[in-house]
Parts: C-alpha cells; sequence; structure tokens
C-alpha cells in the first residue's frame, strides 16, 4: 500500500494507491481546487514495477504538470517497530501565479526487507 498525505491551505488530504497493471485509469485527486494529486504503483500481484507521483496545477484550461516523480525497486523496508516505511520524504511545490504551495510525503507499508 502506498499512502501519501497532501497538503494545500491548511487542508490533508490522504491519497491511496495499491498495485495496478495500468496507470492510465487511476484518477487524479482534486486537492482543494487548486492542484490535482495522482499516486500508482505499476505491477502484477505483489511485485512492484515502479511507483509514479504526478502533481497538477489546475488552470482555467487544463491542469498542468508541475511536478513527476519516479520511484524503482528495491523499496525501503519499514525501520523495526514501524509499520510503514517513508518513501519522498517531504515535497514543497509551488505553483501558479502566486506561487501556491503543496505539500506532500508518501509512505509504504507492506514492504519486505
Amino acid at each position: 500500500l502506498l499512502r501519501c498525505f497532501v497538503t494545500y491551505a491548511g487542508s490533508t488530504h490522504t491519497v491511496e494507491a495499491r498495485v495496478v497493471p495500468d496507470p492510465y485509469p487511476v484518477p487524479a485527486v482534486d486537492i482543494g481546487g487548486r492542484f490535482r494529486f495522482k499516486a500508482v504503483m505499476v505491477g502484477q500481484g505483489t511485485q512492484v514495477e515502479y511507483i509514479k507521483l504526478y502533481s497538477y496545477l489546475e488552470t482555467r484550461r487544463q491542469p498542468v504538470l508541475v511536478q513527476q516523480a519516479r520511484y524503482l525497486p528495491p523499496f525501503p523496508a519499514p525501520r523495526p517497530g514501524q509499520e510503514s516505511a517513508d518513501l519522498t520524504g517531504m515535497q514543497h511545490l509551488f505553483a501558479g501565479p502566486v506561487e501556491r504551495e503543496l505539500q506532500y510525503h508518501c509512505t509504504l507499508q507492506g514492504v519486505q526487507p
């Protein structure tokens, strides 16, 4: 399980992703009407080929990609006594005419050491 905590304007949204064979049908999640966030884990069964995170700025015409991050195996395993492993660390994105800030960090659960 990939779990991302996405914060904009003081409100935090939890975005979760499970392994899928095709990333295209996975929808981007609206974040406060200003951003969209999409998290995908592509693979088969329990085997993850890659993880991609997409952050978009909402504009009048269409969402504009601000950041795409790709993570490849081996993925970090949880530290002893913890259920999840940190994947991204805290990310800060600034976008738009007045540089709105989107923050997120993602963790992985179920990773085998």
